[in-house]
C-alpha cells in the first residue's frame, strides 16, 4: 500500500476524533452551556450536516483544484472552526463551528478518497478505504477515549485545542508525503461524466443503504455515555475506557471488513448490518454491569464498522469513471445518517422512552439497511447488471 494512502488515513484520524468525540463529552458541554442533552447531542447532528452538505459541493467546488493544495486548504479551515469552538460560550456559535469544521472535513474526505482510489489498482480499493477508514477506527480506539479523559480532568474545550494541533500536524504529512502525482487526473475531471453515474438507480440504492446503516449505529453511538451511566448503571469513570473499547472493535471490524469487501462485497454487509442489529437490540434489554455491557460496546463497535469498507467499494464500483463526486456523495450519505440517527435518538429520549430505546431504533435502522442490502444483491444477478464490469457479482 503507498505511503500516501496511510498518510491520509492518519489525517482521517484527526478528522474521527473530531467527528465521534461528542459521544464523551455530551453531559459535559450540556452542563456547561446550560443546556439539555438532547440539545447537546444536536452538535453531532450539526457536524452531519455540515458534512452531508459540503461533500458533494466542495467536491464539484474543487475537481479543478490541484489534490494536495485542496486537501491542506481545507485542513486549516477545520483547525480555525476547532478554535473557534473552543473560545465560545455560546452554544449557537459553537454549533456555527461545528457545521464549518464539517464542511472542511466533507471537502478532505471527498478529495482524500479519490486520491486514496487513484493511488491503488481497482482490486484494492477495499483496502484502500478501509486503511483511511482505519483513521475513524483508530480515532475511536485512541482519540475518543484520550479526548473524554482529557475533558474529565481539563474540560472539553481542551480537547478542541488538542484535535486542531493534530489536524495541523497532519496537514503537514499531506503536505510532504502525498505525491504530486495523485494531485490530478492528467486530462482533468469532467463534471459531466462524474454526474452521468447518477442515472444508475443501483447507486441510488447503495446510497440509501449507506444511510441507513449510519443511522442505526450513530442513533445508539451518539448517545453512548448517558446510556452507559444512566441506564446502564455506571460511574462516568467508566466511560472512557468503554469508549477505547467500542474503538478496538471497531479497529478490528475494519480489518476484517477491508479484507472481504473486494471479494465478499454483499456476505460483508449482510454478516456485519445484521450483527448491528442483534447487538443493539441485546444492548436495549435492561442489562446492567461492566461485563456485559463492554461485551455490547466492543460487539458493536466491531459489527458496526466491519461493513464501511463494503459500503464505500460497493458505490466506487458502480461509480467506475466518476470516483470523485461519487465518493463525495457516499460521505453524504453516511452524514444524512448521522444526522437522522441522532435527531431520532433525541425525539424519542424527550418523548420519555428512556435512553435504551435509542438501541431499539438503531436495530430497527439496521434491519431496514439489510432490506436495502438484499434488493441490490438481488439487482446485481440480473443480465444487465452481469454484462457490466463495473458491478461486483455477490460472493
Amino acid at each position: 500500500m503507498p505511503l500516501a494512502v496511510y498518510v491520509l488515513g492518519m489525517t482521517a484520524f484527526a478528522l474521527g476524533t473530531s467527528e465521534f468525540m461528542l459521544a464523551g463529552l455530551l453531559p459535559d458541554i450540556a452542563s456547561d452551556l446550560g443546556v439539555s442533552v438532547p440539545e447537546a447531542g444536536l452538535l453531532v447532528s450539526a457536524f452531519a450536516v455540515g458534512m452531508l452538505i459540503g461533500a458533494p459541493l466542495l467536491a464539484v467546488a474543487t475537481l479543478w483544484l490541484p489534490r494536495r493544495a485542496t486537501m491542506a486548504g481545507l485542513l486549516v479551515v477545520f483547525v480555525l472552526g476547532h478554535v473557534l469552538g473552543a473560545v465560545t460560550d455560546v452554544y449557537g456559535v459553537l454549533f456555527a463551528s461545528r457545521v464549518v469544521s464539517a464542511l472542511a472535513c466533507a471537502g478532505f474526505w471527498a478529495v482524500g478518497s479519490a486520491t486514496a482510489i487513484s493511488l491503488v489498482p481497482a482490486d484494492r480499493r477495499g483496502r484502500a478505504m478501509a486503511v483511511m477508514v482505519g483513521g475513524l477506527t483508530v480515532a475511536n480506539v485512541l482519540g475518543v477515549p484520550a479526548g473524554a479523559f482529557v475533558a474529565q480532568h481539563f474540560g472539553w474545550r481542551a480537547v478542541l485545542w488538542c484535535v486542531a494541533v493534530c489536524a495541523l500536524l497532519t496537514m503537514a504529512g499531506v503536505l510532504t508525503l502525498v505525491p504530486e502525482g495523485s494531485n490530478t487526473t492528467g486530462t482533468g475531471p469532467r463534471l459531466r461524466a462524474e454526474l452521468r453515474v447518477y442515472a444508475d438507480g443501483r447507486v441510488w440504492l447503495a446510497l440509501v443503504t449507506t444511510a441507513l446503516v449510519s443511522a442505526g449505529i450513530f442513533a445508539a453511538f451518539s448517545y453512548m455515555a448517558p446510556l452507559l451511566t444512566d441506564a446502564g448503571g455506571l460511574t462516568e469513570a467508566w466511560v472512557p475506557g468503554m469508549l477505547a473499547l467500542f474503538g478496538v472493535g471497531s479497529f478490528i471490524g475494519i480489518t476484517l471488513g477491508g479484507r472481504f469487501a473486494d471479494d465478499h462485497p454483499f456476505g460483508t454487509l449482510y454478516a456485519g448490518t445484521g450483527a448491528v442489529a442483534a447487538v443493539l437490540a441485546v444492548m436495549a434489554l435492561p442489562v446492567r454491569g461492566a461485563v456485559p455491557l463492554a461485551v455490547g460496546v466492543f460487539l458493536f463497535g466491531l459489527a458496526g464498522f466491519a461493513v464501511s469498507p463494503a459500503l464505500n467499494a460497493r458505490v466506487f464500483a458502480l461509480a467506475d469513471g466518476a470516483p470523485t463526486l461519487a465518493g463525495a456523495t457516499n460521505v453524504s450519505a453516511f452524514n444524512l445518517g448521522n444526522t437522522i440517527g441522532p435527531w431520532l435518538g433525541g425525539l424519542s429520549i424527550d418523548a420519555g422512552y428512556g435512553y435504551p430505546s435509542v438501541c431499539w431504533l438503531g436495530a430497527g435502522l439496521s434491519v431496514a439497511a439489510l432490506g436495502t442490502v438484499g434488493v441490490s444483491a438481488a439487482l446485481s444477478r440480473t443480465p444487465t447488471a452481469r454484462s457490466r464490469s463495473v458491478i461486483s457479482s455477490p460472493r
